[in-house]
C-alpha cells in the first residue's frame, strides 16, 4: 500500500473533495507560503557564508588573520576591518531590508481570510490553514486563494470572469467555465457538503497555460483542462460568488512554482572583473615574492650588521625572515586587491538604470509608457550589441488589426478599381454603408461595395465564409447594453475577422459550452457547438465542429495556408491556384494571411471519432499528442473556402532606427511567424531588405539534403567551430522558412546555416515557432563571440528574450508577458535606437573609466609600498600613514561617487536648462565645458586646495612635535658649532641617534674600548675603524636611553 501511495503521490495528484483525512494522506503542501531565506537565527550565518563567496570578501578575512599575528603584522587591524566591515554592513543592511519586506509580505497574504466549506458549514479561514480538497467561496473582487477546480458560479451558465495581472500582466478579462455536471451544485450548501468527486491530475508544475486532469464522479469521468482551473493570483471580477474546489496550495500553485529564480544573466564587464581580480591575486603573489627574495638577500648579506640594534630572535634567519617578510607584505599591498570594487560596481549601474527610466524621449505620450530598466545589471551591456533578433507583428508593427482583403470562391475583394481597371487608392472612394446592420460596427471601415452586394444577393460561397468566421474562434462577447457588442479576444487577428463578419451580416452574439449563437442578416441562428480543435503553435490552425438548426454536421477550419493545403480534397485544386495566387499578393503587400476551409461530416463517422476523442482527452499521459493524432484523422480532405488578409501597419520609426543600428554595424535577424512573402514585403518596408543588394538568398528546401546543400552553396568560408565574421563584396539577405529551418538547425547542418547567415547584413527567418526562435539565438550564443539581444511582444517570445543575453519587452496589444521575462521595456521599436546607442553607450563609457580610475587608485597605493621596500632593507615597513591611507580611499571612493552622479544629473537635467536658459542654451553642456579655461584654473586650484592640508598638518607636526629623526634632520641642516669639551662623566641624551642619522655619533667613545669587555673585530664595511666591538656577535647588555632635555 505504502508503494502504491508513493508512486501516486510522485507520478500524479490524487484527490477528494470534503475528504481531509484521505488528502493528508499523501502529505500534499497545505496553503501557506514562504518568500523569504532567512529566520532571525540564519540571517547572519547564512548572509556571512553568501558574501564570504566572493573571493574578494574571503580573502580580506584571511588578511584579517594574518593582521593578528605579531611577528608579521605591520598594520593596525582598523586598516583591513573597517572597510570589510562597511562592504559587509551595506550587503547585510540591504538583504535584511529585502528579506523583512519578504516576510511582511508573506504575513500579510498567509493570514488573508476565504471562506471554506467544513463539517458541511462554511466557515472563514485563514488562507494558510486552507487543506487540498477543500471547497472554498470566492465573491467578486477577490484573489483566488489557491488552484482551483471550478465548480459553480453566480452567472448564467456558469462562467466566471477573472484578471490575470498578477499571473502575466494581462489586464483584459479572462473567461472560465465550470462543467455542466458541477455547475448544477449552485451554493447550495447541502449538494456542496455533499460533494465527493475525485480529481486526478498532474503533479505540481509552472505550466500557466496547460493543465491536465480528470474528475470521477458516481462512476463517470470527465476531463478537466486549463478552462475549469483557477489559478492563485488571479482576481475574480463582475462575478458575484463562485465554488473551487482546491488542488493546489501554496507552493505547488503554478504562481509558486513560476517564482523561482530567473536566469542570472552576466555581462562582459562582470567576466572581465572576475579575470582582473584573479590576476590581481597572483600579481600580489609575484611582488610579495619579489620583497621577500629581496629581504632574505639582504638579510643574508647586510642583517648581520643591525643584529646590534635590532637583535634577532633565538633560531631566526634569513629564510625564516624572508618567509615572514612575504606575509607582512601581503598585508600592506592589500590595497591592490578591490574590496570595494563590486559595491561601487553596483551604485554606478543602479545610478545609470535611473537614467533609463528618467528618459523622457523613451516615454510613449498616447499609452502613457515610460521605458523601464528592469534589471540593473546589463546597462553597459547595452554598448556592446552586435546582433538583434526581433519578433515582427507587435514589435516592428503595431499589432493593430484591420480586416483588409480577402478571396472567396476564386475571386478577390477588398482592392477598388476603376471602370478601365486601373487601381484607386481606397482614400478616393466612399467608404461602405453598414448602417442596414444594426449590430455593425461604427469603427470597421472596408472600401469595396462589391463584396456587400455579394452578401446581400445570397451568395452561398460568400456567406459559407463570413459564417466560418463568426464560428470558428475562441472569442468571447460582452453586451452591456442592447446591440453594444464587445468582443474580448485571445489575439488581434482574431478579433478583426469576427468583426469583419459582424459587419458584413454575420453576427457572433453569445456562447455557451455548448452552443454559438448567430445573427445571420438578421436572423438569429444558434448551433450547437460539439468540438473545438483548438491552435497551438505545432497544429498552426483551428478548427470547430458545430450542428446546424437544420441538423447538419460541419467541421470549420482556418489556419496557415501551408498547413490547410496539406489536408484540402484533391477536387480543390484549381481554385487552390487562383487562391495561392491572391494569397502571394497579399503577402507582397504585407498582409497576414489565413486559408479557410470546411468538411461536412457524417453522423456515424462522427460519434465514432467522438468516443476516442473522450478517449483521448480523459487521459492523463500523453494527453495532448494523442489529442492531434485524434484531430488529424478529422482534419482531411477539406473543401478550400477562400483566404482572409489582415493589415497591420509598422510602427513609427522603425525604418530610421533599423537604419541607424546598421549604420553601427548592428546585425538584425527578424524571427516571425508570417509567411515568407510577408516576411520580404515587411523588410523592404523597413529597409533591411534593399534592392541595391548584392543578392538575397532565399533557402524553402523541404529535405534536410536540400537545405544541406543549399546552404553549401552559398558558403565561402572556412570550416570551424568559432564561426568569424567574413568580410564579402556587396551587401547580403537572407531568408529562410520554418520548414527549412528545422533542418538547417540540425547538428550536422546549423554550422553551415550560422556561416552563411553571418555573410548577410539581414536574416529573415519566417513561419518559425517560439522554440526555433530560442534555438536561433542559442545557436549564435554558442558559436559567435558577440552579444545578442532579443527584442518581442508576445507570449511566444518569451523564450527567445530569455535565451538572448539582453532581453527587451515590448508592452503592445499582447498582454505583457514578454514585458515580465525581459531585461528592459518600453513602448515602441524605435526607442531600441536610444537605448542602445545612447544609454548603452554612456554606461560602458562610465563604467570604463570608472574601472580604469579605481584600478589607477589601488595600484599607485601600492606601488608606493613596492618602491619604498627597495629603501628600507625589504623590512615591509609603511611608506605612507595607515590612517590618511584609510581615509583618503574612503574619501575618495564614496566622495567620487556622490560628486559623480551629482554633477551628471545636474548638468544633463532639464531644471538646469530651465533655471539658466542664456547660460546654457543646450541640454547636455558637460561634453564642451573642458574648453573653458576656467575650469581648467578650477581643477588645478581644487588640486592644491586637496593636497594643501596634508602639507600644512605634516609641516606643522614637524615644527611642533618633531619625531628623533625630525630633530635629527634639523641638527644636520645647521652647521656643527665649534668643538668644545665636555665633562668626562657626563652623559649625552643623543647616544641613539646613529641608528636613525649618519651625523656625528660617538665612533670615539666606541672605539676607545673603555667600556667593552671584548676585543674589537674588523667591520670595514660599515666603520671606517677595524677594530670595533660591535660586529662581535656574541650577547650585550644595552641600556634603554630615553630622550630628555639636556643637563646644562
Amino acid at each position: 500500500y505504502m508503494v502504491l501511495l508513493y508512486f501516486i503521490s510522485s507520478e500524479e495528484r490524487h484527490l477528494r473533495a470534503n475528504d481531509r483525512e484521505f488528502n493528508l494522506s499523501f502529505k500534499y503542501a497545505n496553503n501557506a507560503i514562504k518568500t523569504s531565506k532567512y529566520n532571525v537565527f540564519t540571517f547572519l550565518p547564512l548572509n556571512l557564508f553568501e558574501q564570504f563567496q566572493r573571493l574578494a570578501n574571503a580573502y580580506f578575512v584571511f588578511l584579517l588573520i594574518l593582521l593578528l599575528i605579531p611577528q608579521i603584522s605591520s598594520l593596525s587591524w582598523f586598516t583591513t576591518v573597517v572597510p570589510l566591515l562597511l562592504v559587509l554592513s551595506i550587503t547585510l543592511a540591504k538583504d535584511l531590508s529585502d528579506d523583512i519586506t519578504r516576510h511582511k509580505n508573506d504575513k500579510h497574504v498567509n493570514n488573508r481570510e476565504v471562506e471554506v466549506l467544513i463539517d458541511g458549514e462554511l466557515k472563514s479561514e485563514k488562507w494558510m490553514n486552507v487543506q487540498v480538497g477543500d471547497i472554498v467561496k470566492l465573491e467578486n473582487n477577490e484573489f483566488v486563494t489557491a488552484d482551483l477546480l471550478l465548480l459553480s458560479s453566480s452567472e448564467p451558465l456558469n462562467l466566471i470572469y477573472i484578471e490575470t495581472a498578477e499571473l502575466d500582466g494581462e489586464t483584459n478579462l479572462k473567461v472560465k467555465q465550470a462543467l455542466t455536471l458541477t455547475g448544477d451544485l449552485g451554493n447550495d450548501i447541502q449538494k456542496l457538503a455533499a460533494f465527493n468527486g475525485e480529481v486526478r491530475c498532474e503533479p505540481p508544475n509552472n505550466r500557466l497555460d496547460k493543465f491536465t486532469g480528470t474528475l470521477t464522479l458516481r462512476g463517470e469521468t470527465f476531463a478537466l483542462d486549463n478552462e475549469r482551473i483557477l489559478l492563485r493570483g488571479c482576481t475574480l471580477r463582475n462575478t458575484e460568488w463562485c465554488f473551487g474546489l482546491v488542488v493546489f496550495g501554496g507552493p505547488d500553485t503554478k504562481l509558486m512554482q513560476n517564482s523561482g529564480k530567473s536566469i542570472f544573466k552576466r555581462t562582459s564587464i562582470d567576466r572581465l572583473m572576475n579575470v582582473l581580480v584573479i590576476f590581481i591575486f597572483g600579481f600580489l603573489a609575484f611582488l610579495c615574492t619579489i620583497l621577500s627574495i629581496g629581504n632574505g638577500i639582504w638579510e643574508y648579506q647586510e642583517g648581520n650588521s643591525f643584529i646590534t640594534f635590532l637583535p634577532r630572535a633565538d633560531g631566526a634567519n634569513a629564510s625564516l625572515s624572508a618567509f615572514l617578510t612575504f606575509w607582512s607584505y601581503v598585508i600592506i599591498l592589500n590595497t591592490v586587491v578591490p574590496i570595494s570594487l563590486y559595491v561601487s560596481v553596483e551604485i554606478l549601474r543602479l545610478g545609470n538604470s535611473y537614467f533609463i527610466d528618467w528618459d523622457c524621449k523613451m516615454y510613449h505620450v498616447k499609452s502613457n509608457t515610460p521605458a523601464q530598466a528592469r534589471t540593473t545589471t546589463l546597462n553597459e551591456e547595452l554598448g556592446q550589441i552586435k546582433y538583434i533578433f526581433s519578433d515582427k507583428t507587435g514589435t516592428l508593427t503595431q499589432n493593430i488589426m484591420t480586416f483588409n482583403r480577402c478571396s472567396i470562391n476564386g475571386k478577390s475583394y477588398g482592392e477598388v478599381v476603376d471602370f478601365a481597371g486601373q487601381r484607386v487608392e481606397v482614400t478616393e472612394v466612399k467608404k461602405v454603408d453598414f448602417s442596414w446592420n444594426s449590430l455593425a460596427d461604427p469603427k470597421f471601415c472596408f472600401h469595396d461595395h462589391k463584396l456587400v452586394e455579394a452578401v446581400k444577393s445570397g451568395s452561398p460561397e460568400v456567406q459559407a465564409f463570413f459564417r466560418l468566421l463568426a464560428l470558428c474562434h475562441t472569442v468571447m462577447p460582452e453586451e452591456k447594453t442592447e446591440g453594444e457588442l464587445f468582443y474580448q479576444a485571445q489575439s488581434p487577428d482574431e478579433g478583426a475577422l469576427v468583426t469583419a463578419a459582424r459587419n458584413f451580416g454575420f453576427v457572433f452574439r453569445s456562447r455557451t459550452p455548448e452552443t454559438i449563437s448567430l445573427v445571420e442578416m438578421g436572423v438569429p441562428t444558434t448551433y450547437e457547438l460539439l468540438a473545438v480543435l483548438d491552435f497551438n503553435n505545432v497544429r498552426k490552425r483551428m478548427s470547430v465542429i458545430v450542428r446546424s438548426p437544420e441538423g447538419k454536421l460541419t467541421l470549420y477550419c482556418k489556419g496557415a495556408d501551408t498547413i490547410i493545403y496539406e489536408r484540402l480534397h484533391p477536387s480543390t485544386s484549381k481554385l487552390m491556384e487562383v487562391t495561392t495566387e491572391h494569397l502571394n499578393e497579399y503577402a507582397g503587400e504585407g498582409l497576414r494571411t489565413l486559408a479557410l476551409a470546411y468538411k461536412d461530416l457524417d453522423e456515424d463517422e462522427f460519434e465514432k471519432w467522438k468516443e476516442r476523442h473522450h478517449e483521448a482527452s480523459t487521459t492523463l499521459e500523453d494527453r495532448e499528442a494523442k489529442l492531434d493524432t485524434i484531430y488529424e484523422e478529422i482534419e482531411k480532405d477539406l473543401l478550400l473556402l477562400g483566404a482572409s488578409a489582415v493589415e497591420d501597419k509598422l510602427q513609427d520609426g522603425v525604418p530610421q532606427t533599423i537604419e541607424q543600428l546598421a549604420k553601427a554595424d548592428i546585425k538584425i535577424w527578424v524571427l516571425t511567424g508570417d509567411k515568407q512573402e510577408t516576411a520580404e514585403n515587411i523588410g523592404y518596408s523597413c529597409n533591411m531588405l534593399r534592392e541595391e543588394m548584392k543578392e538575397i538568398f532565399i533557402v524553402a528546401s523541404n529535405t534536410a539534403e536540400e537545405v544541406r546543400e543549399e546552404l553549401k552553396s552559398r558558403l565561402l568560408g572556412k570550416k570551424s567551430q568559432v564561426v568569424e565574421d567574413e568580410k564579402v563584396d556587396g551587401e547580403y539577405g537572407l531568408v529562410i522558412n520554418g520548414h527549412s529551418l528545422a533542418f538547417a538547425l540540425q547538428k550536422d547542418v546549423h554550422l553551415e546555416l550560422l556561416r552563411t547567415a553571418c555573410m548577410c547584413q539581414t536574416v529573415i527567418c519566417c513561419r518559425v515557432t517560439p522554440l526555433q526562435k530560442a534555438q536561433v539565438v542559442e545557436l549564435v550564443k554558442k558559436h559567435k563571440k558577440v552579444v545578442t539581444l532579443a527584442i518581442g511582444d508576445g507570449a511566444n517570445d518569451v523564450s527567445m528574450i530569455k535565451t538572448a543575453h539582453i532581453g527587451v519587452g515590448i508592452s503592445g496589444q499582447e498582454g505583457m508577458q514578454a514585458v515580465l521575462s525581459s531585461d528592459f521595456s518600453f513602448a515602441q521599436f524605435r526607442y531600441l535606437q536610444r537605448l542602445l546607442l545612447v544609454h548603452g553607450r554612456w554606461s560602458y563609457l562610465r563604467m570604463c573609466k570608472f574601472l580604469r580610475y579605481f584600478f589607477y587608485k589601488n595600484f599607485t597605493f601600492t606601488f608606493v609600498h613596492f618602491w619604498y621596500g627597495f629603501f628600507c632593507g625589504f623590512s615591509a615597513q609603511l611608506g605612507l600613514d595607515t590612517y590618511y591611507w584609510t581615509a583618503v580611499n574612503q574619501f575618495f571612493l564614496w566622495g567620487s561617487l556622490s560628486v559623480y552622479f551629482a554633477v551628471t544629473f545636474t548638468m544633463y537635467s532639464n531644471g538646469m536648462y530651465l533655471i539658466f536658459t542664456s547660460s546654457f542654451p543646450f541640454i547636455g553642456t558637460a561634453r564642451n565645458s573642458l574648453n573653458q579655461p576656467n575650469v581648467w584654473l578650477t581643477i588645478f586650484l581644487t588640486t592644491i586646495l586637496c593636497i594643501l592640508p596634508v602639507v600644512a598638518k605634516r609641516f606643522l607636526f614637524i615644527q611642533l612635535k618633531p619625531t628623533i629623526n625630525d630633530k635629527v634632520r634639523q641638527a644636520k641642516a645647521v652647521p656643527p658649532p665649534p668643538p668644545r669639551k665636555f665633562p668626562r662623566r657626563r652623559i649625552s641624551t643623543r647616544r641613539s641617534g646613529y641608528a636613525f642619522s649618519h651625523a656625528r655619533g660617538y665612533g670615539d667613545l666606541v672605539t676607545s674600548g673603555r667600556f667593552l669587555r671584548i676585543p674589537v673585530k674588523s667591520r670595514p664595511a660599515l666603520f671606517p675603524h677595524t677594530d670595533t666591538p660591535v660586529a662581535d656577535s656574541t650577547p650585550q647588555t644595552y641600556r634603554t636611553i630615553f630622550e630628555e632635555a639636556q643637563s646644562p
